[in-house]
């Protein structure tokens, strides 16, 4: 992982960083301060709504860090988009998923270990890649994770881990292993949906070491609900 923290990183050099990797001019609320709290490594947890930037807070410091971040996700059927758009953007990134049969994944680790996957990894020139939390818990994949160069881990729909939470899944406790195995990396959890109960859960079991939470707003200026009386009730 680069060393030097987040404040070899100012402002400006942010910002010219968002326009020229994603097009944007200026970050969404909290995506600054939570890039800058992984690219000081700290970890953190951080509350957005679905729609509120939550990609960008890790991809984009993944691009100005050495080494791969490894985005842990159960939206198998989005990575295979994601993966493509950023490569799209000039983002090096892979994925490996459950959506893989056991011979497909078998090769994709055979292919990591033989060429150009494997190649970009040990060089740090692979800047994420995305995992299930199945094959999080595949034989042999905490080693092999261990002999790449992990920058940071990213956990998305870090409700997931909570039994509290409606999505618990099972494979998310795997991840109460990241701390104790990778302790030179920062963790990121991110989710949308986090009662108080469901963020002490991520928390603990996450075991995040003095975490910067980041809670944004919810309000949606561009919903809202408009309820109407019903004249002629049938």
């Amino acid at each position: 992982m680069e060393q030097g923290g987040a404040g070899r990183w100012s402002d400006a050099e942010l910002h010219g960083a968002l326009a020229r990797v994603f097009g944007y001019t200026a970050f969404r609320p909290h995506q600054i301060e939570i890039v800058k709290g992984i690219l000081g490594g700290h970890d953190s947890l951080s509350i957005m709504p679905t729609g509120g930037g939550k990609s960008l807070c890790f991809q984009l410091p993944s691009h100005l860090m050495d080494g791969v971040c490894v985005v842990i996700s159960p939206l198998i059927s989005l990575m295979k988009d994601q993966v493509n758009t950023l490569l799209q953007m000039d983002i090096s990134a892979a994925y490996i998923n459950s959506s893989l049969s056991l011979q497909e994944y078998r090769e994709t680790l055979r292919e990591m270990k033989q060429r150009a996957v494997r190649e970009a990894l040990a060089s740090g020139e692979l800047d994420l890649l995305y995992i299930s939390p199945e094959r999080l818990s595949a034989p042999g994949f905490w080693d092999a994770l261990a002999s790449w160069p992990v920058s940071f881990f990213a956990v998305d729909e870090a409700h997931c881990i909570s039994q509290w939470g409606h999505d618990f899944r099972p494979d998310y406790l795997a991840l109460s292993g990241l701390v104790e195995r990778f302790p030179q990396c920062p963790v990121a959890a991110f989710t949308a949906t986090a009662t108080p109960e469901v963020e002490r859960d991520i928390l603990s079991r996450l075991g995040l070491r003095e975490p910067r939470l980041i809670r944004a707003s919810f309000d949606r200026p561009n919903l809202f609900y408009h309820v109407l009386p019903q004249e002629e009730p049938h």
